[in-house]
């Protein structure tokens, strides 16, 4: 229940999980505003076959729940903003999708969120979970509108999505009895109650599952083999990509790299240059964006769709080891500098630097091979595709051609 209350527990603005001796536990989560928090009441156990919408019960007996749990600190409710009982169950589906079983046939007809997956709402995670089902769904469906990629795409959205709901479910479950245990001293031989240490633990070890950003999808076609994770291991494949701070070369401003790009349906490369000056001919990273700009076969060219921008479909990006200082933007390939729009324009915001002043260098802090650099692949929902070696155009261009249509 969101509620507006008077109290002198002093960590009623904290997220808090309180364990009772005897009278069960509650979570506190304060909302936004300043004022609103919200109560998770543990109730009793429902016996076999007993549901809870026979149980009756009311807002008099959730505060009173709450305030037993509370004791010996004080809470007067003033106003209940919203309150709901739910019954705790994990379920999950055998698949998100009516996934035919044909080669030629893709599937027409996806479920997402409460349909596919429930379980307790301790973790915050019914909403935030089913959102990331909506985008995953969502950009591919776009793709397919567009004509950028094949219908082939749709089959992973099942086999992504029921992976992450299966690790709900498991994180879920153990949360829920940790919870719902009475709790134990420190060091007792009590084979029942959760020591209130362990439960802290386990529940700060998953803070990166709960905030979204520990996903990780396995093989498909849109995410390929670690064959060169070794090559940038900060970037795992698979995972949301790893944002830092770097320094963009045209005005010398500090940014987020993961925060200069949108989620616009287009696919991202990020070039991680060689430790080699971008001018010298030896350098890879020159050699690289001179086969995204011309070759037959650079996936740049070959699905930029016929009069759009040259970043319409895939968006190349570089970052490079020396500091701002050291690069002049005039010396740059021509394709980090591209001219887009009805005028002709150009974009300057491409091309980014290390941060070797702010003690936040990119190369360093996701260990990114200096020696030999590499390209980082990143799809739409800015997980991490490939990992490749800089002058790898060939397994470049057969990693594209897997999914995606010419323009």
């Amino acid at each position: 229940m969101d509620v507006l209350a008077v109290t002198d527990f002093p960590d009623i603005r904290l997220k808090t999980a309180i364990q009772s001796a005897n009278d069960g536990s509650l979570l506190i989560i304060p909302r936004e505003g300043g004022y609103l928090v919200r109560l998770y009441v543990e109730l009793d156990k429902l016996n076999e076959n007993e549901r809870v919408a026979s149980l009756n019960v009311t807002t008099d007996r959730l505060i009173a729940a709450a305030q037993r749990i509370l004791r010996p600190y004080i809470l007067e409710v003033k106003e209940v903003a919203w309150w709901s009982v739910y019954e705790i169950g994990q379920r999950l589906c055998d698949r998100f999708d009516n996934a035919p079983g044909e080669p030629d046939r893709f599937p027409s007809v996806f479920i997402a969120g409460d349909a596919c997956h429930t379980h307790s709402p301790k973790a915050g995670q019914g909403m935030n979970v089913s959102m990331q089902d909506g985008f995953n769904l969502g950009w591919k469906l776009a793709s397919i509108i567009l004509k950028r990629c094949s219908p082939a795409i749709l089959r992973t959205y099942s086999a992504e999505r029921r992976s992450v709901a299966q690790e709900l479910i498991d994180f879920d479950r153990k949360l829920a009895a940790m919870f719902s245990a009475p709790p134990r001293a420190p060091g007792s031989a009590a084979s029942q109650g959760v020591d209130p240490a362990e439960f802290q633990t386990y529940f700060a070890r998953q803070l990166r599952f709960t905030a979204g950003t520990e996903t990780r999808y396995g093989r498909s076609m849109l995410t390929a083999e670690p064959t060169h994770q070794h090559l940038a291991a900060g970037f795992p494949i698979g995972a949301r990509f790893h944002s830092a701070p770097v320094i963009r070369l045209a005005d010398a401003r500090r940014i987020h790299l993961g925060h200069a790009v949108k989620a616009d349906g287009r696919w991202r490369l990020f070039i991680f240059a060689d430790a080699e000056s971008p001018a010298a001919p030896s350098s890879r990273m020159r050699a690289l964006c001179e086969f995204l700009a011309s070759a037959d076969r650079s996936p740049v060219r070959k699905y930029t769709p016929v009069g759009a921008d040259s970043d319409s479909a895939i968006d190349l990006r570089a970052v490079f080891q020396q500091g701002h200082r050291v690069l002049a933007i005039e010396a740059m390939p021509s394709i980090l500098l591209p001219a887009k729009g009805r005028y002709g324009l150009r974009d300057y915001e491409k091309i980014y630097c290390s941060d070797l002043e702010g003690g936040g260098d990119i190369f360093d802090a996701r260990g990114v091979d200096r020696g030999q650099g590499c390209m980082v692949v990143v799809r739409p929902d800015q997980h991490v595709a490939n990992v490749l070696p800089l002058l790898a155009f060939a397994e470049l261009g057969a990693f594209f051609e897997g999914f995606m249509l010419a323009g």
